[in-house]
């Protein structure tokens, strides 16, 4: 970023409310600069591709495309742009999802407008910035985390986006509807990951989501 330009910036963030008060923080900073403001992964992508943005701030739990898939998408499309993902739970595993993907910032959804400034001009300056307190969580339960981890990268994009919906309750209709599928089609994604990850029941798939950090409990 050269000298003397305000810092350009994307949002995106499901939830309205957070989606608002990120505009009204980083709106009113004189050194910043919002360019588009978007609720799901792939409008992310799409439009980080489009404007190059120098930092994207996006939720992790997005449709279409989570904030992790997002940020491996925008280092092919958008190599410029430095991500902050912000998480409901700071988990050692979705940190560590997060990191391993690309992301320079994390914060969690507790953090206050200071932490999210400072956290857009570090990473526009192209360093790390993790929110107080959660760097510790980095170095909590080691070995169980990282082999949740690697579960995980088994799956396509699709059977993860499949796994956080049926995770959160959503019938396969809901589910195709969310992502363009038909209904047979999601039930046979379903069976595949069910297969992939040796999971033999609909309980065991929300444990196994929440356990490795695919959907928080608020």
């Amino acid at each position: 970023m050269e000298a003397g330009n305000r810092i350009s910036v994307l949002v995106a963030e499901e939830h309205g409310v957070l989606r608002d008060g990120l505009l009204h923080i980083l709106g009113h900073s004189s050194d910043i600069e919002v360019l588009v403001a978007v609720g799901d992964g792939e409008d992310a992508v799409r439009h980080a591709e489009r404007l190059s943005p120098h930092v994207a701030v996006m939720g992790i739990a997005m449709p279409s495309l989570n904030g992790v898939d997002a940020t491996r998408a925008l280092a092919q499309k958008s190599p410029g742009t430095g991500v902050v993902l912000l998480s409901m739970h700071a988990s050692s595993i979705v940190l560590r999802r997060a990191l391993d993907a690309g992301a320079r910032g994390f914060l969690t959804k507790a953090s206050n407008a200071e932490e999210v400034l400072s956290a857009v001009r570090a990473v526009a300056a192209g360093r790390r910035y993790v929110g107080r307190g959660i760097a510790e969580r980095l170095l909590e339960g080691g070995r169980p985390e990282q082999q949740g981890d690697r579960a995980t990268e088994v799956l396509t994009t699709t059977e993860r986006n499949i796994l956080r919906l049926v995770a959160e309750g959503r019938t396969n209709p809901q589910v195709a509807a969310a992502l363009g599928l038909s209904p047979r089609t999601v039930e046979t994604y379903r069976l595949r990951l069910m297969r992939k990850l040796d999971i033999d029941s609909l309980a065991a798939l929300v444990k196994f989501a929440i356990r490795n950090g695919v959907i928080a409990i608020d």
